[in-house]
């Protein structure tokens, strides 16, 4: 009696929720409330009465009553409880089955009565089935409780910021620290890597520096940018571009002291910060540009003098002032002829870091013997891959300059030509393989680029 009346009840419950089409919160409340239900007839009915009159039988004919084939075996209120249990568990999950299925799968289940409040629940089923199948078939939608990890967060968070200091593009600029020390016989060692991070993290804090100085232009231009688009605040930018700028001026003075920090550290982040804060919007611009590059290969020097590296500086001066030049363009194209001025310095650029000029009239059968060398052949084939790494978009930029799309193309593929170009000032300075680590680095920051814009 108390098994069936149970199952009763936990069958109209778990009806009534899969005609509602609740969610995972309701059906275990109404499953609960069913079971509990249970509970209680089954505690009801199994509480044994106080034996009066004839109920008080001898314990033989009670024995053999019980003892009868015919008689009903008693299952006790322990196995109730538990096919009860097992019923409001089966009934729960049917229930939350039906609520993950479609409307069209639960419209026949909802156009009957299936509770006991008769035809007012069926009227109510046959118009959610109406309205459901007017507004067509709906996909199941999965559980969602609004849970975000904090590792979700901090990953945005984290790509944000390497966005607004245009993480890959610092791939450019170990190479002018290395051609900066080789060029006055500086050891690549541990003092050398730490004035590289140092200049890794001044480019970075004057990409940050950039992006809040132009907040207020990028948000009619750029308004995807991060400062503009309110991913990165104003205050967050400047005080990303302060903490990167500390941290490489304490780097710096870590790798050379005083006089490091001093010489060659603090000008610098002195340039840096000019530029941005207001020479670049001045005819100077570019040539600030320019002296930031040169001063980064005469970092490498250290405390050494630099006069033995100012040909590697005013190298990767030049092409710099080139591509700042035409990137005042990027964003409103008509160039006019500024991409004919950048092919032509590409081209004295290659042919001075070539290392061909310097053989001219010499005699041509050692010239050739000698090509065939890595101190001969890598400076030569690093300077053609510089050259066909800026000539096809700069090219491409001046038969349509009216299309800022070619231009930030030119531009973008400027600033990842430094790598073999620097390559070829290193291979020029006696490092061929290390020149060759340097220009293998291209294709990375080729495809980190169409992750985050290096312009």
């Amino acid at each position: 009696m108390s098994g069936g009346r149970a199952s009763g009840w936990v069958r109209v419950a778990a009806d009534g929720v899969r005609t509602a089409g609740l969610g995972r919160t309701v059906v275990t409340a109404v499953t609960v409330a069913a079971l509990g239900r249970a509970v209680a007839s089954t505690v009801t009915v199994a509480r044994p009465a106080r034996p009066t009159g004839s109920a008080a039988a001898s314990p033989r004919t009670t024995a053999t009553s019980a003892s009868s084939p015919r008689a009903p075996r008693s299952r006790g209120p322990l196995a109730d409880l538990a096919r009860a249990a097992r019923e409001a568990a089966r009934a729960a999950g049917s229930a939350f089955r039906a609520t993950r299925g479609s409307a069209g799968a639960s419209a026949p289940e909802r156009s009957g009565v299936d509770a006991p409040t008769g035809a007012a629940v069926g009227a109510d089923a046959s118009a959610d089935a109406g309205a459901s199948a007017a507004a067509g078939p709906r996909r199941g939608r999965p559980y969602d409780t609004g849970y975000r990890p904090r590792s979700v967060a901090l990953r945005q968070r984290a790509r944000d910021v390497a966005e607004l200091v245009r993480a890959p593009a610092a791939l450019t600029v170990p190479g002018d620290v290395l051609a900066g020390a080789l060029a006055v016989g500086r050891p690549a060692g541990g003092r050398t890597l730490l004035l590289a991070a140092s200049s890794v993290s001044l480019y970075w804090a004057g990409m940050a520096l950039n992006d809040w100085a132009d907040r207020e232009e990028d948000a009619a231009e750029r308004p995807e940018r991060p400062v503009p688009s309110g991913r990165i605040g104003a205050g967050t930018a400047l005080g990303i571009a302060a903490g990167l700028t500390a941290a490489g001026l304490g780097l710096g003075a870590l790798a050379g002291g005083r006089r490091v920090l001093l010489r060659r550290t603090l000008p610098l982040a002195a340039t840096v910060w000019a530029y941005d804060l207001g020479l670049k919007r001045t005819p100077l611009g570019p040539l600030a540009m320019a002296a930031a590059r040169s001063l980064d290969v005469l970092h490498g020097t250290g405390p050494a003098p630099a006069t033995p590296a100012l040909r590697a500086a005013t190298t990767g001066g030049l092409h710099t002032w080139a591509v700042t030049r035409l990137s005042h363009y990027e964003v409103n194209g008509e160039a006019g002829y500024e991409p004919l001025v950048s092919l032509a310095v590409t081209a004295v650029t290659a042919l001075g870091t070539s290392g061909v000029a310097a053989t001219v009239g010499a005699d041509q059968l050692a010239f050739l013997r000698n090509l065939l060398t890595p101190d001969l052949a890598v400076p030569l084939l690093a300077s053609a891959l510089y050259a066909t790494t800026c000539a096809r978009p700069q090219w491409a930029a001046l038969r349509n300059s009216t299309d800022p799309a070619r231009i930030r193309a030119a531009v973008g593929a400027g600033i990842h030509a430094l790598l073999p170009l620097q390559a070829a000032l290193v291979a020029r300075a006696g490092a061929p393989r290390l020149a060759v680590v340097l220009a293998a680095g291209l294709p990375q920051a080729a495809r980190l680029a169409r992750k985050v814009s290096p312009t």
